[in-house]
């Protein structure tokens, strides 16, 4: 498991062709995102089967901009549409993401 502590030090990781080997799946997912790659993020995410993966999956809608589709992950993933911006929810996933 990741040795992060924290968001600012998830954000020192970016911008590499590949995140940190030690990450979970689920982080990887959030690193992909954070790296403008939302085809790699999203084949973790669909092969998440559970809360967090569904709600990685509506945020990644999201960011698509597919709110229809965003709405069905985040209803599986037992949540309600964020009010938040795409960059805050990313900090969000990833701050609850770190903390487990």
């Amino acid at each position: 498991m990741a040795t992060l502590k924290s968001y600012e030090e998830f954000k020192k990781t970016w911008g590499g062709s590949n995140p940190p080997s030690d990450l979970s799946e689920a982080l990887k997912a959030m690193w992909f995102a954070a790296n403008d790659n939302w085809e790699a993020s999203h084949d973790i995410a669909q092969e998440m089967y559970n809360e967090t993966g569904s709600w990685i999956h509506a945020y990644l809608h999201r960011v698509e901009g597919d709110k229809f589709n965003a709405g069905y992950w985040y209803r599986k993933a037992g949540r309600s549409y964020p009010q938040s911006s795409l960059e805050q929810e990313h900090q969000e996933i990833t701050e609850y993401l770190l903390g487990r």
